[in-house]
Order: structure tokens, then sequence, then C-alpha cells
């Protein structure tokens, strides 16, 4: 099949390559000419403008967007509707809220444009393992693009499938990153405890490797975690400061507005929150508190 890329990140020009090593045709564009050249380099036709890579495909055509959620989806979209036609489809691959999911697919329902919401896992390691595929929209369209992805899965039979009606996918990815938030935070916890008994003399980098083999928590997370602690046991140069993309956020508000309690994922959520605080006033104000009403000593900064 012929696939315009949009968005060739190293996420998106990763999963372009391969779709070619698939047998599909992949065109590109991204605004970034850095991004543009790195993606030329693998044998790619990349174009300048979204409105010449999607012209060079004949209809329908399989637009697929891989570009940061919120409103530069809207953007794009906003440039790409004018030279769409009748039958194309588009694949949001990125991390949209589902909710924003919903309104563009029913947005480009008038326009005679599917629109299938894709929540994709894999990260860079997708063009090597495959990745893991989420959709949500129209089933005969999803059914028609299943050559697409199963390629990019790992295989034909596995890692994907078309999970419900639009907004699905994304839904499905959002508390996917809730469940990772959790496994995580636990990893690192554990592995906190661990560095700490320091008259065991652990070594963690081996115990890592001991629990990816036969364990019950042994997971692709760990092997990652064996991964770091092999290159840098100490985990030097790495400041204590994580980021979140959204994800654990709208599933957290998720759990809240369904009454569902989900208190792993909104602790480790919490806790990435906590983790960017340098010099916490919330600390601070605890010590005075301490201070206050029992005379604990206050340790100065």
């Amino acid at each position: 099949m012929d696939i315009a890329m949009i968005g060739l990140g190293r996420m998106g020009a990763n999963m372009a390559q391969r779709l070619q090593q698939g047998g599909h045709r992949v065109v590109g564009h991204d605004p970034m000419e850095a991004a543009r050249a790195r993606a030329a380099e693998t044998g790619m036709a990349v174009f300048d403008s979204l409105a010449a890579a999607v012209a060079a495909l004949p209809v329908p055509r399989v637009v697929w967007l891989m570009v940061p959620a919120g409103d530069t989806v809207d953007q794009t979209l906003a440039q790409l509707v004018p030279h769409l036609a009748e039958g194309d489809v588009v694949i949001d691959g990125g991390n949209s809220n589902y909710q924003d999911s919903i309104r563009r697919a029913r947005s480009l329902a008038d326009d005679d444009v599917f629109y299938l919401d894709c929540g994709t896992s894999g990260g860079v390691w997708g063009l090597q393992e495959g990745y893991s595929l989420m959709i949500g929209g129209d089933a005969a369209t999803a059914e028609t693009l299943a050559p697409i992805f199963q390629t990019l899965a790992p295989a034909a039979d596995k890692g994907w499938a078309r999970v419900g009606p639009s907004g699905a996918g994304h839904y499905t990815k959002m508390i996917h990153n809730g469940i990772e938030y959790g496994m995580m935070q636990a990893y690192a916890e554990g592995f906190a405890l661990m560095e700490r008994k320091e008259e065991l003399e652990l070594d963690l980098a081996q115990v890592a490797e001991v629990w990816r083999h036969g364990s019950v928590v042994r997971s692709w997370l760990l092997d990652l975690s064996a991964k770091a602690l092999q290159a840098n046991p100490s985990l030097d140069g790495i400041a204590p400061y994580v980021e979140d993309s959204g994800e654990g956020r709208w599933t957290v508000a998720e759990a809240i507005a369904l009454d569902v309690p989900a208190p792993v994922i909104t602790l480790a959520l919490l806790e990435r929150l906590r983790s960017r605080q340098s010099n916490s006033f919330t600390d601070r104000l605890l010590a005075a508190m301490r201070n206050e009403f029992g005379g604990h000593a206050i340790k100065k900064s």
C-alpha cells in the first residue's frame, strides 16, 4: 500500500522505514528540514510541503500522522483536509486525547474521509521489534488497511487489533500508559530499596538480569532497566527529574470521572510531579511545622 507519513521525528521515521522494509511505498513530510534530510537517507521520497506529499499518492490515500498531540494535530488536519478526497483515510498514530479523536472522526466524516485513531506503543525499539497498535474507528476501514498494521506489528497475527469505534484506540493507549506509570514507579522504588541496603553489596544490574528470566516480574520495562543499569550502575549524570507526556493525567482524570479507584497510577503521576521540585515549599513547610509543635531541628539549606 501507499502511505504518506506526516511527521518524521524519530518514531515516525522508524515507522516509515519499517513500512518500506515490508514492501509498502512511503512518502513523507515534516516541517523540519533536518528531519526530512534524515528520512531521505533511508530512501524515502520526502517533500517540502504536506500538499506535495499527499499529491504524490493515488486516490484513495492513506495519510498517517505522527505529530504532537493537541493543537498540532488540528493544525495539521486544517492544512491536510483541502487536499483530501472521498475515501481517503487519515490515521492518527500519536498520543491524542481520545475525546479529540472522536471529534476529529466526526468532522472528517462530513467530508467522506475516514479517521482512525491508532494508539502506538514501541518507542524507539519499534523499528526492530515491531509496534503494538490499538486501532479505533470504522471496522471495515481498519480491515482494509490490515496489511499496513501487520507490517508494523511484531507479527501479522500479533500485537495489533481494531479495539472499538472512534476514540477506542487512543483510550486504550491512554490506559496502557497509565499502567506503565505504575509499573515504572514500582520498579524504581524496589531498586531504590536495594541500592540503599549497602551492607548487602547488591549488584543491581545482576539482580535485574536474574529477574528477567523466569521471574513473575519480568517485562520489557525490566529488560530496559537492566540495560540502563549495566551501562551506568550508579546512574551518574541523570537528574532526578521525570517528565510526563499527558496520558497519565488523562488516565487519572478518567478514573475520577468514572468513580474507579486508581491509587497506584495516581500516586505514580504525583511522584513524577514531585520529582520536579528542587526546592519544595511543601517539604519546607512540613519542616517548619515540626519545629513549631515539637521543637524538632530544622536543617538549613
